[in-house]
């Protein structure tokens, strides 16, 4: 009796990183579980998946049309129209070489054409969600799917009452799990005695939090606060140039990099409290490490960011500021927290209290299942 061949799985997301990283786990946990399968990536031709996946060593990666629909003039709808049937066509011969077993999509606009082509050819889809709020590209793939895969219950009231849906948690890489406190403060030159405050907007920045912070570094040092501030690319040069007028008295407790990769595990693991923006990871990585944050949602686009910073708000995890208002507001209500070891250390309860560490696995043992009903499989 012959052995049946390894499995080839299809992932796809796109965007700004909200989708891309939460794939890039899931296929960390999927090489960890199932060695021998085969993973292509599909991806848009400008989409920031292009610079992240190709160093992932997979065995293809592959590049569709689409576009997106939504909040467009006529004309522009009409174009994105025209991008999605051909990226619906793309994925259908794609799929049709290459035989996938199963689709695993996480999101971004390119996600709704390899849905459609993978389902033309009778693939099994598993779509995962990051945010709570599901995108209405994840809602549309969603009614294709076999299994819907969210980050928190919560989430279930946004598809129909019948959807398959699995609470799974958001996955977190091996090497941001692993992270150690210890380790961390070493790593940074960091001071056990102080309180340690992380910021960050994301890997290109968020300039609100940016300015912000940087007004407000010296009285923040005063208190006997050290700080880890992750600016982003675009405003590293404008942070780092600020940093230099400084006196070294402030400046050797403001430890400021422009974007860390492999070390963000251990600046998570070294804070105390976070300043950031509300992306998916934060629902994610703050219970992981039991780490309460002052979360200030990006007020330019749809309400996803709010909703992740209430659903931990409420639960005693986190506060929420508005974008507006950090100028007035930040200050004071890092002081109160930072001076108040009790309710901090109740946030970071809270924040515990919703971590779901196994997250990655799941995902991949529910791809791996979809394999098994594959045409191709």
């Amino acid at each position: 009796m012959t052995s049946k061949p390894s499995p080839t799985v299809f992932i796809s997301a796109g965007g700004t990183g909200g989708g891309i990283y939460p794939a890039l786990t899931a296929l960390e946990a999927l090489r960890r579980v199932a060695p021998n399968a085969r993973y292509h990536f599909i991806g848009s031709p400008d989409g920031m998946e292009g610079k992240l996946v190709p160093r992932e060593g997979l065995a293809g990666y592959h590049t569709v049309q689409a576009g997106p629909i939504h909040g467009l003039n006529p004309l522009k709808q009409a174009v994105s129209a025209a991008k999605i049937l051909i990226g619906i066509g793309q994925t259908w011969a794609l799929a049709g070489r290459l035989r996938p077993a199963a689709l695993l999509l996480t999101g971004g606009w390119v996600t709704f054409p390899v849905a459609v082509g993978c389902w033309l050819r009778r693939v099994p889809i598993v779509v995962y969600l990051p945010d709570i709020e599901p995108a209405l590209v994840i809602r549309a793939v969603g009614r294709l799917a076999r299994r819907i895969l969210t980050p928190v219950p919560e989430s279930a009231a946004y598809f129909p009452p019948n959807a398959p849906i699995e609470v799974v948690g958001y996955p977190l890489r091996q090497r941001l799990i692993t992270a150690e406190r210890a380790a961390a403060l070493a790593h940074f030159g960091l001071d056990p005695a102080r309180r340690t405050l992380l910021v960050f907007g994301g890997s290109r920045g968020a300039r609100s939090i940016n300015t912000a912070i940087g007004a407000i570094v010296p009285d923040l040092v005063a208190d006997g606060v050290q700080i880890i501030h992750l600016s982003g690319e675009l405003d590293w040069p404008t942070v780092q140039a600020r940093r230099e007028t400084l006196p070294e008295s402030v400046r050797r407790h403001y430890h400021a990099y422009g974007y860390l990769r492999d070390e963000m595990g251990l600046a998570l693991a070294a804070a105390d409290l976070a300043v950031s923006r509300a992306g998916a990871s934060t629902i994610g990585e703050f219970p992981h490490f039991g780490l309460p944050s002052v979360l200030v949602p990006y007020p330019y686009a749809w309400r996803y960011q709010k909703v992740n910073a209430d659903w931990l708000a409420e639960r005693g995890a986190a506060i929420r500021l508005d974008d507006e208002r950090l100028g007035e507001d930040l200050l004071p209500t890092l002081r109160a927290l930072l001076n108040d070891a009790g309710r901090l250390a109740a946030m970071a309860a809270a924040a515990r209290s919703l971590a779901r560490p196994n997250a990655a696995d799941s995902i991949a043992r529910a791809v791996l299942a979809a394999c098994h009903a594959a045409p191709y499989g």
